[in-house]
């Protein structure tokens, strides 16, 4: 990890950073405020300016995740033309692909907490699940299903994505397996959602 230098005001988003890369290349339990001080050249206590402690750094990298990967499925889904089951598709491999490349941080993302989620996590959290269910919404206007299962398809549908992607992150199967559990169970999904 090379030395960055901050600069006034962007102290926040330099830490946020270094802990991406150690929890990406170390794990979780290698994070430490401490380190990313020493890490970014500043005094062991300035990091507390922005994180309380290291639950509040916990917090805030999940955060970033969530909006992370909101944005990306939201853009993944964007440059497909408007077919239903391509949108779809284009959706859930961008989940997989943040979790190939950020296994730890989706980990993080999803990790049960000693108390409730900070309100900044849940706000994160509810922009994926919104971008979910915009797809879902996309897919009553294209006559996929109806608007009354729309609630309940988009969590089958992230549940079983994040489900897919645990297997992968976890190494049960390959990337390549996982896409292919994707064209199944899209596949199945909108085949039992016509059907319903």
């Amino acid at each position: 990890m090379s030395h960055r230098p901050f600069h006034h005001g962007n102290l926040r988003t330099v830490l946020l950073e270094q802990a991406e890369v150690v929890l990406r290349e170390r794990g979780i339990d290698a994070l430490s405020l401490r380190e990313l001080a020493r890490e970014a050249g500043v005094s062991h206590g300035a990091p507390r300016s922005h994180f309380i402690d290291r639950g509040a750094l916990l917090d805030a990298l999940a955060e970033r995740g969530f909006i992370r990967l909101a944005d990306q499925i939201r853009e993944a889904a964007s440059r497909v033309p408007e077919d239903h089951a391509r949108v779809l598709h284009a959706a859930a491999s961008a989940y997989l692909a943040f979790a190939e490349r950020d296994p730890a941080l989706l980990d993080l993302m999803f990790a049960t907490k000693v108390g409730e989620p900070s309100e900044a996590v849940r706000g994160a959290a509810e922009r994926l699940f919104g971008t979910m269910a915009d797809i879902m919404n996309a897919g009553v206007e294209a006559g996929a299903y109806d608007a009354d299962d729309v609630g309940r398809l988009t969590l089958l549908l992230s549940a079983t994505v994040q489900g897919i992607a645990a297997l992968v992150t976890s190494r049960r199967i390959t990337a390549s397996q996982g896409e292919a559990l994707v064209d199944d169970a899209i596949r199945l999904f909108l085949k039992g959602a016509s059907a319903g």
